[in-house]
């Protein structure tokens, strides 16, 4: 009996694969334009690091983390976001001691004790970025452009970019004594978890999936009406900045996430194709974050988009992507030996043209026909037979495979790398 995998851990094939890596390229891409550089993080982290930043009472933390022991007792988690390890080694590395402001992205799987349903895995892959060392609302702005050119450069059609702001402590103490009034009057009709969260975090509240919660906290009351000044000046700079540069937005009245770390400016970004599921990425500014895991007091921002759940929004507007990109990755040329003698020369050419940016693949240990059909299966432009009389005339023949043409070309198993692209013909 064959061994299947874990719910909710899915294998990406290669049609699949293509897409997801194709995301994952464009999305470095611009983030290198906008002076992001990457780092690589484990994706282990001590269990302390998720529940002091992202706090005790979010799902993730209650309900959502893989979290074990080590061997000398240690508890561990692997890490359901990346955020808080890259303020981790932020701290541990003294980053602010090279730079005033560090822009750094990240690549990689994160993992998530959920339900699994379309667009939500257990392991899941996300592309974040984070811009730490300022607190001015130049920096939120920028930070959203460059997700919105991530987006558009990867081609997520008609995204919406939802956006809200969360105050600080000096204006949120007092909304969450509202908010927590307010909760405690519809009580009955909240579901057990929000509850015992009004006492000590009634904002998840408004983060429940649960229709009941949702139902009740409909007319809740909303923090974006009551920041301090401080913030409110800043929620309308970064507004301002935001229409000057023509990027579409709607504000979001009760935009929560589901961190506690979150400060300030917070976003979320849907897009069509993934149903009741239609978050692709979110983010925000916490500016307390660093200085709450022991390092120093410095303000952060960043952003982070699923690439699976990109990948799904994709295909929904563009059903033939995965179909184009396989016939993208198509030899150019497919290397045919024919018996063990021409085994020798086979390879060599098939490794200088592949140094030279072909796309080749070789073939062998099968008959002509069944070569033949291989190549066509593989939708290869061209195939070079090579065979013994080929390889005393030190000739062999290029079949042009749309066509269904053949020559006789001279190669020269001794010739360069560009020359013998030459030779066959332009083959890239």
């Amino acid at each position: 009996m064959s061994i299947p995998a874990v719910r909710g851990f899915h294998d990406a094939l290669p049609e699949a694969a293509r897409v997801l890596g194709r995301i994952e390229r464009i999305a470095a891409q611009v983030l290198e334009r906008h002076g992001f550089s990457e780092v690589r993080l484990p994706i282990v982290e001590r269990t302390e690091l998720f529940a002091r930043s992202i706090g005790e009472t979010t799902d993730i933390v209650e309900k959502e983390m893989y979290t074990f022991p080590d061997r000398d007792g240690t508890l561990l988690t692997l890490r359901p976001e990346g955020t808080a390890p890259l303020a981790r080694a932020f701290v541990e590395h003294h980053l602010d001691q090279r730079d005033q402001v560090s822009r750094l992205y990240y690549v990689g799987p994160m993992f998530r004790h959920e339900r699994p349903q379309k667009g939500r895995l257990r392991q899941f892959h996300q592309v974040g970025a984070e811009l730490i060392g300022r607190e001015d609302p130049l920096a939120d702005a920028e930070t959203l452009v460059c997700l919105v050119d991530v987006l558009e450069a990867v081609g997520v059609p008609e995204p919406r970019l939802l956006v809200g702001s969360l105050g600080d402590e000096a204006c949120r103490p007092a909304y969450r004594d509202e908010l927590r009034a307010f909760g405690e009057a519809r009580s009955e009709r909240l579901c057990g978890n929000c509850r015992r969260r009004l006492d000590k975090n009634p904002l998840r509240i408004l983060d429940c999936k649960e229709e009941g919660c949702r139902e009740a906290t409909a007319d809740a009351p909303a923090l974006v009406d009551r920041l301090c000044a401080a913030c409110g000046e800043h929620f309308a700079q970064v507004r301002a900045l935001l229409d000057a540069q023509g990027i579409a937005w709607e504000l979001d009245r009760r935009l929560v996430r589901g961190l506690d770390y979150y400060v300030r400016t917070t976003f979320e970004v849907t897009a069509a194709g993934l149903g009741a599921q239609g978050a692709i990425g979110a983010g925000g500014r916490y500016d307390g974050l660093l200085a709450q895991i022991g390092g120093p007091a410095t303000s952060g921002i960043g952003f982070a988009l699923g690439v699976e759940r990109l990948r799904i929004a994709l295909e929904a507007a563009d059903p033939g992507l995965e179909q184009r990109l396989s016939a993208e990755a198509s030899p150019t040329v497919f290397v045919m030996p024919i018996g063990a003698a021409a085994e020798v020369d086979a390879l060599r050419i098939a490794r200088r043209l592949r140094a030279e940016g072909v796309r080749v693949e070789l073939g062998g240990g099968r008959s002509v026909k069944s070569q033949m059909r291989r190549a066509d299966k593989l939708g290869a432009a061209r195939v070079l037979l090579i065979g013994d009389e080929e390889l005393a005339a030190r000739r062999a023949t290029l079949r042009d495979m749309r066509e269904k043409a053949d020559q006789r070309l001279a190669v020269d198993m001794d010739l360069e790398g560009a020359a013998l692209v030459a030779a066959v013909g332009e083959a890239r």
